[in-house]
């Protein structure tokens, strides 16, 4: 019985992962292609899992903590966000009402004076 070779190689296996996850080859950020003429490493691609691949409950807690934090500094952003946009709403209408009322009061004038010098 002769040895079959393996259906494909580490390197064809890991190539074939990364167009699974990166099917159109897109650049990565952060890394740099690798100069004209020269074979570089295929770069890695990207987990989303490696963040929680971990055993430790230590670990976890830690990353849990982290991303609380995170969590926390959005929602904080998020409130900032709102608060600008209402201020900014209440001083449009603000300026909506002290043009409306300037407006009224120069075409209440002309006519007050009017009569005045009518009658």
């Amino acid at each position: 019985m002769a040895d079959n070779p393996p259906p494909f190689t580490p390197q064809q296996a890991f190539e074939f992962m990364q167009k699974m996850w990166n099917p159109f080859g897109f650049a990565m950020p952060g890394m740099t292609p690798p100069a004209p003429g020269m074979p570089g490493p295929a770069p890695p691609f990207p987990n989303p899992m490696a963040m929680f691949a971990t055993i430790d409950p230590v670990e976890i807690d830690k990353k849990i903590g982290e991303l609380r934090v995170i969590e926390n500094w959005l929602s904080m952003s998020l409130n900032f966000m709102q608060m600008s946009v209402k201020t900014l709403e209440l001083q449009k209408a603000s300026l909506e009402a002290l043009r409306a009322g300037a407006a009224a009061a120069t075409e209440s004038a002309p006519k007050k004076t009017r009569a005045k010098e009518g009658g």
